[in-house]
């Protein structure tokens, strides 16, 4: 039960972020557009769909998933932080308290290891 669980949770922990990645792919002007309303840079769109889609599958494989978790706990904190600090609007500080709840999967991640189904405990 334990394996299926961290095997589980690596899953659904992953999906957000390798389906936003795609999707950046997708509406990549759209996504660059909308980047820069923050005053986040465009030329950091294809480090951030390789972050999402490369991280997501490591943390969902279990390979290097420490690493991972570390590297998508600091951006989902930042991005948190950048696109989503409006705290008076509900929907916005919602979101905002999703990615610090997604914040805190990753660093049980990183604390406990991926579990028994995975390809490496990195």
């Amino acid at each position: 039960m334990r394996a299926a669980s961290s095997f589980l949770g690596r899953a659904l922990l992953a999906l957000i972020f390798i389906l936003a990645g795609l999707d950046k792919i997708q509406g990549s002007a759209a996504t660059a557009a909308y980047m820069a309303q923050f005053g986040v840079p465009a030329v950091l769109l294809p480090a951030t769909i390789a972050l999402e889609i490369g991280g997501g599958l490591a943390v969902l494989a279990g390979l290097y998933s420490r690493l991972a978790a570390v590297l998508l706990a600091l951006f989902t904190l930042a991005t948190g932080l950048i696109f989503h600090s409006n705290f008076t609007d509900n929907i916005q500080f919602a979101l905002f308290l999703k990615n610090l709840a997604i914040t805190g999967g990753f660093l049980l991640l990183f604390a406990h290891g991926p579990g028994a189904w995975a390809l490496n405990d990195k």
